[in-house]
């Protein structure tokens, strides 16, 4: 695995989420409070894009049909989904915001 530029600070305000494409696939990127988090962009459920999703601490919300997750671990909370999602490791280096990926 290799860590690769995805965005920069400033370009995920907190509180709010970025699709971002890297390796192939797309990950939604997170901000809450200052620390970022990384986890597959599509909804479990029926492929909702998560990164449009409403954003409450640590809880997103798809924007298609309700299901909730936990942006710090990919893990679902709420159904419709029932499937977790996949979790990257996110470093910062400078102001660049970096993405493990496999």
């Amino acid at each position: 695995m290799a860590f690769r530029k995805v965005a920069e600070r400033k370009d995920v305000r907190p509180g709010t989420g970025k699709a971002v494409e890297v390796g192939g696939r797309t990950i939604a990127l997170w901000n809450v409070g200052g620390t970022f988090h990384a986890i597959d962009d599509e909804c479990t459920h029926v492929g909702g894009p998560l990164s449009e999703g409403e954003l409450d601490g640590t809880t997103v919300r798809c924007p298609w049909h309700g299901a909730e997750f936990d942006v710090t671990t990919g893990k679902v909370l709420c159904p419709p989904a029932g499937t977790s999602l996949a979790c990257y490791k996110v470093q910062i280096v400078g102001e660049d915001v970096q993405i493990d990926v496999p």
